[in-house]
């Protein structure tokens, strides 16, 4: 095990002295206390945004080095209706697969080596967040909005990066 450490270090040393740039998705939450549908708790919608965040985060995984992606959240509207519990506690999230899709309003800015490739401003919708499989956890709440900005990103950012 000693012997692969050395090799994965100096591989890892020598990219870093290449000046090769990694790929960066950043996000940030305009007004998130406006949004359409956002958790009553204060915990709850900083987790929210930490989960969202995060989420994007990881999508720089399919660009290609040297390109950031910059997201504005403008809104969300999460699967399913909010009931608050009376008992107190975390609030139930009912999906009845009606009229109750996810949705999400954002602006985008691609840019390589400070020049922007692409922006725009995107309204994600899933009408039939219930009906198709995902690669996502039965257990992630936000598993139908992931699903829908796995689609928005595959048919907007990738396919256009991989054309150039």
């Amino acid at each position: 095990m000693r012997l692969m450490t050395k090799p994965l270090l100096a591989a890892a040393l020598a990219l870093l002295a290449s000046g090769a740039a990694w790929a960066d998705v950043s996000v940030t939450f305009v007004k998130p206390e406006e949004f359409t549908d956002m958790p009553r708790s204060p915990i709850e919608r900083e987790r929210l945004e930490k989960d969202f965040a995060q989420y994007f985060a990881s999508l720089n995984k399919q660009l290609p080095a040297g390109q950031n992606l910059k997201i504005e959240v403008l809104d969300i509207d999460l699967a399913g209706q909010l009931w608050p519990r009376r008992s107190g506690g975390e609030d139930i999230r009912i999906m009845r697969g009606g009229a109750d899709w996810p949705q999400m309003d954002l602006r985008y800015t691609l840019e390589e080596n400070g020049q922007v490739l692409r922006s725009g401003e995107e309204h994600l919708s899933n009408m039939n967040y219930q009906q198709r499989l995902g690669r996502h956890s039965d257990s992630d709440p936000l598993r139908y909005e992931k699903q829908m900005i796995d689609e928005w990103f595959g048919k907007t950012i990738v396919p256009k990066v991989a054309a150039r």
